[in-house]
């Protein structure tokens, strides 16, 4: 089934609503999305991921404290600017370089602060225009192909597309010799046992259909399963990078791989 070959035309959805209560050392003068990974919000380097693969239409699902993200992309073109300022009021300021992103279609949409994903999803829906829409949380990075993505999802017929990814691993792993010697303990490595839903889904906007508008509608736990049962759900597995940041070791795992140039999601440079 062809649906969509032109990533393009599909808008990306990202649930921007969380209070993230596991980083309230952060989050409680910020919202989730907008806790820093490298001096860039989280939210950044997942719109930046999409942008790499010609996504340019953003709609994003504002919760707790939404006015922070309108607020830093309302003064975006001026962050990292060079800029010539003449003093008398009657001139303009002049920006001397411009963004990667300045073609970028961002959405905001205020959803409720108490509301579950499904419900700030289906409020979105009347922004949502094309067949095909893009849906994400704000909260984790990956470095998925999104144009493998959308093909994959234009190879079947069904009404919706998960990334299926393998979680880091709970404890930390020992490489040991043939000598029962510990060469390496590598903390916590990259890939769990075992594969769960990374986000970074692919709809049909059918599925919208599946939600309300009411605060209590949850999205994986109702509708997403309902989905699944009805065989209207597929699997693309990805075998690469993936991680949430769901508490202050997560943040700092990331920001470290940010420091050392060792980031597999930042795929741009």
């Amino acid at each position: 089934m062809n649906r969509y070959n032109n990533t393009e035309n599909i808008p990306v959805v990202i649930l921007c609503g969380g209070k993230g209560t596991r980083l309230s050392e952060e989050t409680v003068s910020k919202p989730k999305p907008m806790v820093e990974i490298g001096g860039k919000p989280i939210l950044w380097h997942i719109m930046k991921t999409y942008s790499h693969f010609g996504v340019k239409r953003f709609i994003l699902a504002l919760g707790y404290k939404g006015d922070d993200i309108k607020q830093y992309f309302y003064n975006y073109k001026y962050t990292g600017a060079d800029i010539s300022l003449k003093l008398d009021p009657k001139e303009k300021i002049k920006f001397l370089n411009h963004s990667d992103e300045k073609d970028w279609e961002i959405i905001f949409v205020d959803t409720g602060e108490e509301t579950l994903k499904g419900g700030r999803i289906k409020r979105l829906e009347k922004y949502i225009q094309s067949d095909l829409f893009h849906l994400t949380y704000g909260d984790g990075v990956c470095d998925v192909d999104i144009k493998k993505l959308v093909n994959f999802h234009n190879s079947h017929d069904c009404m919706g597309s998960v990334t299926a990814v393998r979680p880091p691993s709970r404890f930390g792993e020992l490489n040991i010799d043939e000598n029962n010697t510990v060469q390496e303990l590598e903390e916590k490595p990259q890939m769990g046992k075992g594969l769960i839903n990374g986000g970074f889904f692919i709809f049909d906007k059918q599925m919208l259909s599946y939600l309300s508008k009411d605060d209590n509608c949850d999205f994986e736990f109702g509708p997403l399963q309902k989905i699944a049962s009805e065989s209207q759900l597929k699997a693309f597995k990805h075998e690469g990078f993936w991680q949430c940041m769901d508490n202050v070791r997560e943040r700092d795992f990331l920001n470290k791989q940010v420091k050392d140039n060792t980031a597999p999601w930042i795929l741009w440079i």
